[in-house]
C-alpha cells in the first residue's frame, strides 16, 4: 500500500504536504485552544508535522494514519526529533474508513478528503471518532476566483470547475451539513509557493541522482512544466484552508 511514487519523490523533502506554512499551522493549534492530553486523530497525516508540533507545543496525544510508507517513516523520525514519540503514533495504512477506538477531541483530515469521497463523506467519517463537544478539522481547496473556463480549472489540476466552491459557498455548505464553522486558517500565495516551488528543487536533485530511473522522464516532464502551470493557474485561482467545525 502506498501513494503514487511521483508524490513520494516530489514531496520527499516536505514536512507539510499542503499549502499551510509552519507559522499558520502553529496559529491553528493555538486557535483551537488545545488542552494537554487532548486526543487528536489525523487521517492522511503525511509526515506528521501537525501532530508532532502540537504534541510539543500543547501536550496533545494523537494518532496519524497515512498511505505513504515514506511519509509515515518520516513522521516517526520527526516525533523522535521533537521528543514526542511517547505522545504520538503513526500508522502506515489506509485512512479510508478508519474509526478510532478512543474518541478524539479533534478529528482531522487536512487535505485528503478523497479518502471518503469528498467533504461530506469525510466529515461523516470523522464524526464517528469524535467525542461530544469535539472539533472536526477539514483541509480543502476553494476557488479564490471562479475559473472562466473548464480549461483553466484543469490547469489548477481540478477535473472541472464544479470540483470546488468559492469560499462563501464552501462555508455555507458546512452549515447545510449541520455544522458550525468555529475557526478557519487560510493559506496565502506565499504558502502555495512554499508547497509547490519546494517540489522543483527536490525533483531536480532527484533527477541528478537518478538519471536512469524508470520514472526519470515523467519527473523531467513535470519539472519542465510545473513552474509555468503553477504560476498561470493554481497561484491565481485556487485557495486552500483548514476549517474547524462543531456539530450543531
Amino acid at each position: 500500500m502506498d501513494i503514487p511514487r511521483i508524490f513520494n519523490i516530489s514531496e520527499s523533502a516536505h514536512r507539510i504536504h499542503n499549502p499551510i506554512t509552519p507559522e499558520k499551522l502553529a496559529t491553528l493549534g493555538a486557535a483551537l485552544r488545545l488542552e494537554p492530553g487532548a486526543q487528536v486523530l489525523d487521517l492522511g497525516s503525511g509526515s506528521g508535522e501537525m501532530l508532532c508540533t502540537w504534541a510539543r507545543d500543547h501536550g496533545i496525544v494523537g494518532t496519524g494514519i497515512d498511505m505513504s510508507q515514506l511519509f509515515t517513516e518520516q513522521a516517526k523520525l520527526r516525533a523522535i526529533e521533537l521528543g514526542v514519540a511517547d505522545k504520538v503514533t503513526f500508522i502506515h495504512g489506509d485512512a479510508a474508513g478508519y474509526v478510532s477506538d478512543e474518541k478524539a477531541s479533534v478529528a482531522a483530515c487536512v487535505g485528503a478528503t478523497w479518502i471518503a469521497g469528498g467533504v461530506a463523506g469525510t466529515i461523516e467519517l470523522l464524526a464517528q471518532s469524535l467525542h461530544t463537544g469535539g472539533i472536526i478539522l477539514i483541509g480543502e481547496p476553494y476557488w479564490r476566483q471562479l475559473p472562466p473556463t473548464e480549461d483553466v480549472a484543469q490547469g489548477c489540476l481540478a477535473n472541472s470547475i464544479s470540483d470546488f466552491l468559492l469560499l462563501p459557498e464552501l462555508l455555507a455548505s458546512f452549515g447545510r451539513l449541520g455544522y458550525d464553522v468555529v475557526e478557519m486558517i487560510l493559506a496565502d500565495q506565499d504558502g502555495w509557493d512554499r508547497y509547490e516551488a519546494a517540489k522543483w528543487l527536490t525533483m531536480r536533485r532527484w533527477l541528478d541522482a537518478n538519471p536512469g530511473d524508470e520514472l526519470a522522464k515523467k519527473v523531467r516532464a513535470k519539472l519542465n512544466s510545473e513552474p509555468e502551470r503553477y504560476a498561470t493557474y493554481t497561484r491565481e485561482y485556487l485557495g486552500w484552508g483548514v476549517f474547524a467545525l462543531m456539530p450543531r
